[in-house]
């Protein structure tokens, strides 16, 4: 590995009235986060609602970074479907056009299958991409998905496709789980997704983060993301976050920081965040961060 991933801001998607999206907000967003120092932004995962972004729109975001002159190794894609024949159309589009990784999640609609049975369907995608796999992250997410990626799986699929499988985005919130798969599968780019154990993770070998709360906090999660720097105003806000659903909260946030009230907008089944709860987390958020100095 010649560089360490760093951080990457899992981008908010902003909607509008009738459910679009808009797509200068989005685009300001991302420029935004990319000067705060992430080193890509990441559409269409979790908290970009990556679930309920169809595959021409995607095609019509991934246009608009490109054409306002964001490169295509500063892009990651999120795959969040079930069907082998879309989750290799949307990575085969985006890898096409350049993207730095895919961010893969595994099937989520059948439960309680098994690590042959997620094999199987991990190898479907990568065969149906033939020479353009490249550079994807398998996503560990078991709170939406309700598959844990055991690390025998990561290591089938490390070992049967190389070059293909190169990381993990470990977003299970399982310390226990995250020093193993750091023990086991350390060379592969390991990313962590709960901000509350990535600086000590980044300390024993994992190269950084797709973040929600860069969206908003970029600088502070940077720090803890390529230094493994300790930021308890982070971990603090992260609890009061997951109060609440997480996704309509960051938009939340976004609209504090932004002040544009568009990006309180989510596509059902979301739930835009009440107005109670919504002035508690920023009375929260500016408690904390004005509480420690920077």
């Amino acid at each position: 590995m010649t560089s360490r991933f760093g951080l990457s801001a899992a981008l908010a998607t902003p909607f509008d009235a009738s459910g679009q999206i808009i797509m200068p907000a989005m685009v300001a967003q991302a420029r935004k986060c990319l000067a705060e120092g992430c080193g890509s932004v990441t559409l269409f995962g979790t908290t970009g609602e990556g679930a309920s972004v169809g595959t021409q729109e995607r095609r019509s975001v991934t246009e608009a970074m490109l054409a306002a002159g964001i490169a295509p190794d500063q892009l990651v894609a999120g795959v969040l479907v079930d069907a082998v024949e879309d989750a290799a159309g949307q990575a085969r589009d985006a890898l096409r056009r350049g993207a730095r990784n895919i961010l893969l999640a595994p099937p989520s609609y059948f439960k309680n299958v098994g690590d042959d049975g997620l094999f199987g369907w991990f190898s479907a995608v990568f065969a149906a991409l033939g020479p353009l796999g490249r550079d994807v992250l398998v996503y560990n997410i078991p709170s939406v998905t309700m598959v844990k990626l055991s690390l025998g799986l990561i290591g089938r699929l490390r070992a049967a496709f190389p070059g293909v499988v190169t990381g993990v985005k470990d977003s299970g919130g399982d310390w226990d789980y995250s020093q193993a798969l750091l023990g086991a599968h350390g060379d592969l780019v390991i990313l962590i997704g709960d901000e509350r154990h990535l600086a000590q993770a980044v300390r024993i070998g994992a190269q950084g983060a797709i973040s929600g709360m860069a969206n908003f906090a970029a600088a502070e999660i940077r720090a803890m993301a390529e230094n493994g720097r300790d930021d308890p105003r982070v971990e603090r806000f992260v609890l009061e976050l997951l109060k609440h659903s997480v996704i309509p909260a960051v938009k939340a946030m976004v609209v504090h920081k932004t002040g544009d009230e568009r990006w309180l907008a989510v596509r059902p089944p979301l739930e835009p965040v009440a107005l109670p709860e919504r002035q508690r987390l920023v009375a929260t958020y500016d408690g904390l961060f004005a509480a420690i100095p920077a």
